[in-house]
């Protein structure tokens, strides 16, 4: 796919860049500023940095992140100091004290792509759609401007897929018509 050759020539500064506007966006609505408890990801290095954002908010709101258990994720508490390098070589909260997917009130979900309709291309695993199918919050999709499809190259979609309610890109801010869940 061209979205992750195109990842592999972004700088440093772009990286950044985009990640600051990017959350800097999501901070600004109002869902995110009425939010309790917030379901974020710890970042590979292609994705939009998550590093700035879950220190920021750690503190000020419960962040939650997920930690691989087969074929499932657990969402625990983020806590900086108590992290593991877990499945897929992404840092992973220790602990036991797992919460409920469906007591988030946010949810930041990483991918490959969207398109406007904010179906997405997840990493192959099927994580996140058994994840979101449980979701009652508001799902936001977070990703660079060249993750995000023109209207041409629309995501085919299964029965199994979970569109997110929103797609933030450094550029764009697209509220998708929310789907029955």
């Amino acid at each position: 796919m061209r979205v992750r050759a195109r990842k592999s020539f972004l700088d440093d500064s772009e990286r950044r860049n985009a990640s600051i506007k990017v959350f800097s966006m999501l901070e600004r609505m109002a869902a995110f500023m009425m939010a309790e408890r917030v379901l974020a990801y710890n970042s590979l290095p292609d994705e939009l940095s998550t590093r700035e954002f879950l220190d920021k908010w750690h503190g000020y709101k419960r962040i939650y992140l997920p930690r691989v258990n087969g074929v499932d994720l657990d969402i625990l508490p983020y806590d900086r100091t108590r992290m593991h390098l877990g499945a897929f070589h992404i840092e992973e909260p220790d602990g036991e004290d797992m919460a409920d997917v469906s007591d988030m009130d946010i949810v930041i979900v990483p991918a490959v792509a969207y398109d406007s309709y904010g179906r997405r291309v997840g990493r192959g695993k099927g994580y996140y759609d058994r994840l979101l199918a449980n979701v009652k919050a508001v799902t936001i999709g977070v990703a660079y401007d060249f993750q995000l499809l023109d209207e041409d190259d629309c995501i085919e979609d299964e029965p199994h897929d979970v569109s997110v309610d929103y797609v933030i890109t450094p550029t764009r801010f697209i509220k998708v018509r929310r789907q029955n869940r």
